[in-house]
């Protein structure tokens, strides 16, 4: 469609978590002379939120929301959309002189559905990695606290609580293994879309690369993927994982180095946030079986789905607030790569608690208090929002009469100059 044949730009998304290794697989692809895979453009979340803009906005968030939204009711959003992402797709391969796009972007699994709609057509390539290894690398690359501790009650109370407790960045990052990790397993099933274990790209990067390009319909023979070759390009994002910057070549030294970075309580963490079922059903029960071994214990599905229907409840009110610059897609404070201040992850360990309370009837009343714990979390959601706001006014406020004094010092030095 915007293409200079006419033709609509051949589009692949490579999906996967944070931490779960996109980067390498994404610079890896773009060795063949056909891919072009630029840092994690993002586009796709920025059209799914298009209309909704800052709440500081001084067009008014909400006239704009409305506006746009009465104005697109009228045609096909999906058509409109689908120009323009062909429009910057399209423009991108022109200038690199390749064929096919790879959209490399983690949290596109918020918006599997709205790709489908979108792009139904693309290939997509699945990455998934052992959510240890993944919450080890959220620990030791950005700080991201996952210790447990077993004072409370398990309640949806207690996990509410928790969830006012640590800051947006943090739930963020935890809500990619709670509710990110089982809906990209479950994506595994689409038609066009190629399945791709990190495990086994690191061990055999030329055979899980030539087998990926084959199913993009790219001559596999083209280039060697083993070594890492130029990564220059990376160094003018602001995205992407800096580590690759380090590397000379694939090597598999990163599969099992969550065994000594992770206590037996973050592993615990790990396991409470994902689940045992989903961890062996993906094929991860050798790693599951190397935790209980040291120490964790399978405290049933009752948690696991506890935390996701409290994240959940976080990440919708959040998603469906206007101030989009507030939410989880904000401009990703976790992808600069710096670590949480020391005295920010001492009070933000994670508070997960003891299995005593897990049984079917208490699961059951703790499922009825869902509702009003969303109210709550959407009071103090929208007092941290009035808090913000009322921080603004009084830094205007003073901004104002800063400029106020600065005028009536500027006019009394006219009438002593004038003296």
């Amino acid at each position: 469609m915007s293409c200079a044949s006419g033709r609509s730009p051949a589009v692949c998304f490579l999906l996967g978590l944070p931490r779960a290794g996109t980067t390498l697989l994404a610079h890896l692809l773009q060795r063949h002379p056909d891919v072009l895979a630029p840092p994690e453009p993002w586009l796709m979340l920025a059209l799914e939120a298009f209309g909704r803009v800052d709440q500081r906005h001084p067009a008014g968030p909400s006239l704009i929301e409305v506006a746009t939204s009465e104005f697109l009711g009228r045609i096909d959003r999906t058509i409109a959309i689908r120009a323009f992402a062909d429009a910057a797709y399209g423009q991108y391969l022109t200038a690199a002189g390749k064929r096919i796009i790879i959209d490399k972007t983690p949290r596109y699994w918020t918006a599997l559905e709205f790709l489908e709609r979108v792009y139904p057509e693309a290939s997509h390539i699945l990455l998934l990695r052992n959510p240890f290894a993944i919450a080890a690398s959220l620990k030791s690359t950005w700080g991201i606290p996952l210790r447990a501790e077993s004072s409370y009650s398990v309640s949806v109370s207690s996990l509410a609580d928790l969830m006012l407790r640590l800051p947006d960045v943090i739930i963020s990052s935890l809500a990619d293994l709670v509710l990110g990790f089982p809906r990209l397993a479950a994506h595994r099933t689409r038609a066009q879309t190629q399945l791709v274990r990190y495990e086994l790209v690191v061990a055999h990067p030329d055979q899980e690369i030539r087998r990926l390009l084959l199913g993009l319909g790219c001559d596999p023979a083209a280039a060697a993927y083993a070594s890492m070759g130029q990564v220059d390009y990376l160094r003018s994002s602001s995205f992407g994982d800096r580590k690759i910057l380090e590397r000379n070549a694939v090597d598999q030294s990163s599969i099992k180095t969550w065994q000594s970075q992770l206590s037996v309580e973050e592993m615990q963490t790990v396991t409470d946030l994902v689940g045992t079922k989903l961890l062996t059903e993906l094929g991860y029960e050798e790693d599951l079986l190397l935790a209980q071994q040291a120490g964790v214990v399978d405290r049933g599905p009752h948690l696991t789905e506890l935390y996701r229907q409290i994240f959940q409840t976080w990440w919708d009110l959040r998603a469906g607030k206007a101030a989009a610059s507030s939410g989880p897609y904000q401009s990703e404070q976790v992808h600069t790569a710096r670590q949480l201040p020391e005295n920010v992850r001492a009070t933000c360990d994670m508070s997960v608690v003891q299995a005593q309370d897990l049984s079917a009837p208490s699961f059951a009343e703790n499922v009825l208090l869902a509702d009003p714990m969303k109210a709550q979390l959407q009071q103090a959601l929208l007092a941290s929002e009035a808090d913000r706001a009322a921080g603004l006014d009084a830094i205007r406020t003073r901004d104002a009469a800063i400029e106020i004094l600065r005028g009536e010092v500027a006019r009394l030095e006219q009438i002593v100059n004038m003296a």
